[in-house]
């Protein structure tokens, strides 16, 4: 059994990228499993708060990543490029730095997301590969998901609705779930 973690990297109620990774969780292949995990109540990072203790959110969401075998980031696009509330959750992730080699090193991640705009999220996705580079995280680049105007892709509920992106999402976690059962092994 592949044990994923995913981790939305939006705070909206109503997020494309939160519906996406519900999705996922449905999708994932036989002897495969989608934890869902969030970023909501993590702090904004501050050394002086670091001195006194890592916060217990951050601590919860550590300890989610370290039990999973892979990590899969749902990233929104913001001013074409991640997100600043995710980029803090992982540079939370990070502390101490003596820990960052527990946490990332050499962890199977991936990335897709969902955005209203026409390009999805590719901006976004290329951001985050310098940051998982210097955290020594191992980067499954076999598949690519940027889901491109997602307001007609989810219906009002948040269930994704467009058979092309759903047989996109499939094959993707098809991949990345191959990808982390090799490096398992």
């Amino acid at each position: 059994m592949v044990k994923l973690l995913g981790i939305s990297g939006s705070l909206r109620r109503g997020s494309y990228n939160s519906a996406l990774l519900s999705a996922a969780t449905r999708l994932v292949p036989p002897e495969t499993t989608l934890e869902v995990a969030s970023i909501r109540g993590i702090p904004l990072y501050d050394a002086d708060v670091e001195a006194q203790g890592i916060p217990p959110a951050v601590a919860v969401l550590k300890d989610a990543v370290v039990a999973a075998a892979g990590v899969l980031l749902v990233t929104p696009e913001y001013n074409n490029s991640i997100p600043g509330v995710f980029k803090n959750a992982i540079d939370w992730l990070s502390r101490p730095a003596s820990d960052a080699r527990r946490v990332f090193g050499a962890r199977p991640f991936a990335v897709i997301g969902a955005s209203p705009g026409g390009f999805g999220t590719t901006l976004a996705q290329a951001a985050w590969l310098p940051v998982l580079r210097t955290l020594g995280a191992q980067f499954w680049a076999g598949g690519r998901l940027p889901v491109s105007r997602a307001g007609s892709v989810f219906d009002e509920a948040g269930n994704l609705k467009d058979a092309a992106v759903e047989a996109q999402l499939k094959q993707f976690l098809a991949g990345y779930a191959a990808f982390v059962r090799r490096a398992s092994a």
